[in-house]
């Protein structure tokens, strides 16, 4: 539990009622207390824990979730995205590894299963899981090859326009000026679904306007956010940022989300405190275990891979 929130509009927590008063929060991730220990003088630290967001349910998504985030002072996305790529690869072959012993095991003992007859197929799935190098995409350069068009510079109307010309249904709740709203349904629609297909795929360099807690660069005459996404299969993995340490960045920032969502968004101020003490320059990453795990075993659903998904909880 923690006293402050998520600030991204587009996570909601679950609320704990503590007093009559007052009211906690469940941990959406472990952000914001990780980079209050970056800021007394931690280096190197991770957490491997549940989590929880309020409403996300589907094949891909469970309300509690186990999530392992870690933060490097002194990375930058460029250096987190050679160390994600290092971590799958190990995993990846730890998990095929695992995967010959049981099968050389139940063969031994000749009770081989239709689930040990599997392993060829999940042994497919660890081989892409360890194609290295991974394919590295700008955001830009992803939707240039799968919509045929850079959309960084392009205007609302256009992204718009682009959308419908590919037929993508948009909810009615999508207003015609929401840029990030129309960029994240072509996305999703169009682009997402084709990337990490023949090996994992890093996206980088997201908008601007989509920076979160990223530093944001000036790329020619165009500003990026310093974050990447890892795709296999079409499925995100893990999302990793060149961390912002501005604190009065940060307040601006929350600002202009709770305007543009028109949500009351209270200002973590603990983690401003930290911020506002020295949070050094470093890069995190927060990756989704139960994807890992169902990627690497072949699976349809974090369900089959969740001991007590929401449904059995």
């Amino acid at each position: 539990m923690s006293h402050e929130r998520v600030i991204d509009s587009n996570i909601e927590p679950f609320v704990v009622p503590w007093s009559a008063t007052e009211r906690l929060y469940l941990q959406t991730s472990p952000e914001f207390a990780m980079k209050r220990l970056l800021a007394v003088g931690a280096d190197a630290i991770y957490q491997l824990g549940k989590v929880m967001r309020h409403g996300e349910l589907g094949r891909l998504h469970n309300p509690e979730f186990t999530m392992l985030e870690w933060y490097r002072v002194g990375d930058t996305h460029i250096e987190q995205m050679n160390f994600v790529e290092q971590f799958i690869v190990a995993f990846a072959r730890e998990a095929e590894l695992l995967a010959n012993a049981q099968l050389q095991n139940s063969e031994n003992k000749g009770t081989a299963s239709n689930s040990d007859m599997n392993t060829g197929r999940h042994s497919a799935l660890i081989a892409q899981l360890s194609a290295v190098p991974f394919e590295r995409l700008t955001y830009d350069q992803a939707f240039e090859r799968y919509t045929g068009s850079k959309v960084l510079a392009r205007a609302t109307s256009e992204i718009v326009a682009l959308a419908r010309r590919f037929g993508v249904s948009a909810p009615e709740s999508l207003q015609a000026d929401d840029r990030d709203g129309w960029l994240n349904l072509l996305l999703a629609e169009r682009v997402e679904p084709h990337l990490g297909h023949n090996r994992p795929t890093f996206v980088f360099d997201y908008p601007a306007s989509q920076a979160a807690l990223a530093c944001i660069r000036n790329e020619g005459q165009l500003a990026v956010a310093e974050r990447f996404e890892l795709y296999v299969k079409g499925i995100e993995l893990c999302n990793g940022y060149h961390e912002l340490t501005d604190a009065g960045e940060l307040q601006t920032r929350i600002q202009r989300e709770a305007d543009a969502s028109e949500k009351i968004i209270p200002l973590p101020t603990r983690l401003l405190a930290a911020m506002q003490h020295g949070l050094p320059p470093c890069a995190g990453v927060a990756l989704g275990v139960d994807r890992l795990i169902m990627l690497c075993l072949g699976a349809n659903s974090v369900r089959e891979v969740i001991p007590f998904a929401f449904e059995r909880a």
